[in-house]
């Protein structure tokens, strides 16, 4: 069993006297609770869950790093004429994500960055309008063509920036796994000793064992399909499958608000399609994007994202999800890369079956972003479908690696980036570095 399954108890309630020190700030007023209860032994079955909490308060001050008066001054370097009440406005509006540490308000270290997105909330940043044009035609191709095809050739590394002369050291990182849409899977390059995970491991790595080394890569070929579907033309079978329907703590859970949310908004609808579509309707309409924090840092996603109508890709997904199930439609995670020709980067989206036809997929972060700059048909493009634009390297939530990471991952639930280990103990996100690079791509 690896201490990464500790986050699997996430649902469970912290003692109180744990949480109100946590709630208020008082990080090591909580970590010297945590470490006595752990010390006493007197309840096994509570362990997990405190051992995950110590490590998310120790990680906590690097995803929340400024103090609002640090905050307020980074905004005025734009934005001068920009007032604490302002600041305070936007917090409450949910535009800024904030934590108590030591007592005081805290902000999220790419709070800017969420800022950027909303130009009406703050007009005095700087805002880069996005230019969709070529993501644009290359949709309007692929429904004319009924999908597309492309080549990509991608280097991924990771680099440690501990000292690790004379130590164990142990990487992973990942590769493009076999899925419907991906094929001719290539590993043209690597660092010495590298072990591929069997193509359909649900997090697909590279995984090295040695000593002394600080740097890992892969190069790797692939080719990626994206077919072009309209779900509301399938003629589905009047009994659906019942996999992929399941709970899935701590993020996957059925509370009694999903519930309820998840009726509302599919009464009256009479076909899968209708159901998916009302639920992608509400993910793409209702919630706005912003940066989080770590994963491991957030309680129940999607029951949190459909009360705070904030997210990111991931967080977008797993609400998709846990909606989908509840309404009785098979649904999972897919995520790896965006792979445009001059871009790549992390990136997480849902899937969902309906038969005969079998599964679709619901990007549900680029619909809402399609929403934001009001232009409804690219948002109605990812539902059901995606682009040629990807990699996909993990086909499951919270799956262990192969072979599993016996200390701390820095992502206990997905893998884009990679893990890295030092004599046993998994490295954080500031003592690393990772980069993938597109190296060539192809439409076929």
């Amino acid at each position: 069993m690896s201490k990464n399954d500790a986050f699997l108890h996430l649902y469970d309630a912290l003692p109180d006297d744990i949480a109100r020190r946590k709630a208020m700030g008082d990080l090591e007023g909580a970590l010297r609770l945590i470490d006595a209860r752990l010390a006493g032994g007197a309840q096994p079955q509570l362990a997990p869950r405190l051992e995950a909490e110590r490590l998310r308060l120790t990680r906590l001050p690097y995803d929340y790093p400024y103090t609002k008066a640090q905050g307020l001054e980074q905004i005025r370097a734009e934005w001068p004429a920009c007032t604490p009440a302002q600041l305070e406005a936007l917090m409450d509006a949910g535009r800024i994500d904030w934590r108590m540490i030591g007592g005081e308000v805290h902000l999220h270290r790419r709070f800017l960055e969420s800022l950027r997105l909303y130009p009406k909330d703050a007009p005095g940043l700087v805002h880069t309008p996005v230019d969709n044009t070529a993501r644009d035609a290359l949709l309007a191709r692929m429904r004319a063509e009924g999908g597309l095809t492309a080549s990509i050739t991608l280097r991924a590394s990771i680099q440690a920036l501990v000292p690790v002369e004379g130590k164990a050291v142990e990487a992973w990182l990942p590769l493009p796994a076999a899925c419907p849409q991906q094929s001719h899977i290539e590993l043209l390059e690597h660092t010495p000793g590298g072990v591929a995970a069997p193509e359909n491991a649900p997090q697909r790595t590279m995984w090295w064992k040695t000593s002394g080394v600080s740097g890992f890569s892969v190069t790797y070929r692939y080719q990626f399909h994206a077919r072009y579907t309209d779900p509301m033309s399938i003629a589905a079978d009047p009994v659906q499958p019942a996999f992929d329907l399941e709970e899935q703590y701590p993020h996957i859970v059925f509370t009694p608000y999903l519930r309820a949310l998840a009726g509302e908004l599919t009464r009256g609808c009479t076909s899968p399609a209708e159901k998916a579509r009302a639920i992608y309707d509400y993910v793409t309409e209702q919630v706005d994007y912003r940066f989080q924090p770590a994963y491991l840092q957030l309680d129940c996603i999607a029951d949190q994202c459909a009360k705070t109508l904030r997210g990111d890709c991931g967080v977008f997904a797993l609400l998709f999800i846990t909606l989908c199930r509840i309404a009785g439609i098979p649904a999972r995670w897919q995520s790896g890369l965006a792979v445009r020709p001059d871009h790549v980067g992390p990136h997480d989206w849902a899937m969902f079956y309906i038969a005969p036809h079998g599964w679709l997929w619901a990007d549900c972060s680029f619909g809402s972003s399609a929403r934001r700059c009001g232009e409804p048909e690219r948002r109605s493009h990812y539902f059901g479908n995606l682009d040629p634009w990807r990699m996909v390297a993990n086909s499951a939530f919270q799956a262990p690696l192969a072979p599993p990471m016996s200390g701390w991952r820095q992502d206990p639930y997905d893998n884009q980036c990679g893990e890295l280990m030092v004599d046993g103990r998994g490295l954080d996100e500031s003592e690393r570095v990772w980069q993938q690079e597109v190296l060539e791509f192809q439409l076929l």
